[in-house]
């Protein structure tokens, strides 16, 4: 299964923990979605496990291995809106790529990226809680993902970590998203120099090396299996709970995280075409993959812990367990050792399907308008304190080096 041999079998000590052996069991899934499903309908249809970003990896490597990195970094705090010049003092290749890669792609459709912010203006409260207990606890269960934050720089200050991928939702909601005046471009292209330095410092930890069955982190398919834990799986969950979408909203919104991908460095091909190839692609590449791993589950631990020193008492461990419980389902959450929350998770069991009607208008009665109130002032209260907690502006580094607890 992807790339563990004999070799690597051997670098481990030759011993496999439950989860490992039947790692070596399972069969690898192959690549069988169609590029006809993508966005430029054609491609080679060459399993995205086995790619990865090799413009954006070489330059990033040559860059840490000159030791420029700390330098590039400060210079690149001032670079903060799209339609910014870069700053003076980066080395040539870095300019060359990063003027590359800050371009849209000649896909884009204005027209269809308003529209998206206009999504985002009416559902911000769902796609807040979406992205933050769907999508942000999801990561903990995608095996991959959580063995390379843990392992990585960002698993050393997770509170960091978190408020860098915070900023990625945060700007693709945002008015200006990819107007010259705004921060998505500069933020996608610092995540993805970010995870380019990422799969040139794993491979050299021996700590991941002995828990990941790749060689190299973040491939084509790793950044689209992250790609469905948000997008497809907000629209899942809006679906799910009958929330009406008009036509022209469901395809800005999407468009709008199709530009987000190319702009990570996906390519096109890989990139899905409508919301029907999005999830049938996701029910091959997320869904079968998901799983707990002893990263994960401290990983998890962390976050749910996040809220410990806040002042609203609502933001509870418990609080915070009962809606990853509630969004994710019991068996994710019986994989990361959440408990069942005596009163919040029969409270949203019962009350968020009648919360969400009333919002969309289509009910007027049943539970009090105390208990959507309720919910309403959880919602705007958790935005309002993780936002103060994100201390703005979060700047997107290049890492020099991996988590420094597991030398």
């Amino acid at each position: 299964m992807e790339d563990l041999n004999r070799r690597r079998l051997l670098k481990t000590g030759g011993t496999l923990g439950a989860l490992g052996a039947a790692a070596v069991v399972a069969p690898a899934t192959p690549w069988t979605w169609s590029p006809a499903e993508s966005l430029p309908r054609v491609g080679s249809g060459a399993d995205p496990k086995g790619g990865w970003d090799p413009e954006a990896d070489a330059v990033i490597a040559a860059l840490l291995d000159r030791g420029e990195v700390p330098k590039v970094n400060k210079i690149l705090r001032s670079w903060t809106k799209n339609g910014q010049p870069l700053p003076a003092g980066l080395p040539a290749d870095l300019r060359d790529f990063m003027e590359h890669a800050r371009q849209l792609p000649s896909w884009t459709d204005r027209d269809k990226l308003a529209t998206a912010v206009r999504f985002n203006q009416k559902r911000g409260t769902y796609l807040g809680v979406l992205y933050g207990f769907a999508s942000g606890m999801m990561s903990t269960v995608i095996p991959k993902e959580a063995r390379a934050v843990y392992y990585s720089k960002g698993g050393a200050d997770m509170k960091d970590r978190i408020t860098k991928t915070a900023k990625l939702g945060y700007d693709i909601g945002s008015l200006n998203a990819y107007q010259p005046d705004g921060e998505m471009v500069v933020t996608c292209v610092k995540t993805r120099m970010a995870h380019a330095a990422v799969r040139h410092l794993l491979p050299q930890s021996p700590h991941w090396v002995h828990a990941a069955p790749e060689k190299k982190p973040i491939s084509q398919a790793d950044i689209m299996v992250t790609w469905h834990s948000l997008p497809t799986t907000v629209w899942r969950n809006l679906q799910k709970w009958n929330v009406p979408i008009a036509a022209d909203e469901s395809e800005g919104f999407l468009h709008s995280w199709q530009v987000t991908a190319h702009m990570l460095g996906v390519e096109d091909q890989y990139i899905p075409k409508s919301w029907n190839a999005a999830d049938s692609q996701a029910k091959q590449v997320l869904d079968p993959i998901l799983a707990p791993t002893p990263e994960g589950k401290k990983l998890a631990d962390i976050l749910l812990g996040l809220g410990y020193n806040l002042d609203l008492s609502l933001l509870s461990r418990g609080v915070l367990g009962a809606l990853t419980r509630f969004m994710l389902g019991d068996k994710v959450a019986d994989w990361l050792d959440i408990p069942r929350e005596p009163v919040w998770s029969p409270l949203l069991e019962t009350a968020w399907g009648p919360y969400v009607a009333v919002r969309e208008g289509a009910l007027n009665v049943g539970v009090p308008k105390e208990a959507y109130w309720l919910f309403d002032e959880f919602l705007r209260q958790f935005v309002l304190l993780y936002m103060s907690e994100l201390h703005m502006p979060i700047n997107i580094e290049i890492p020099v080096i991996n988590n420094p607890k597991y030398r």
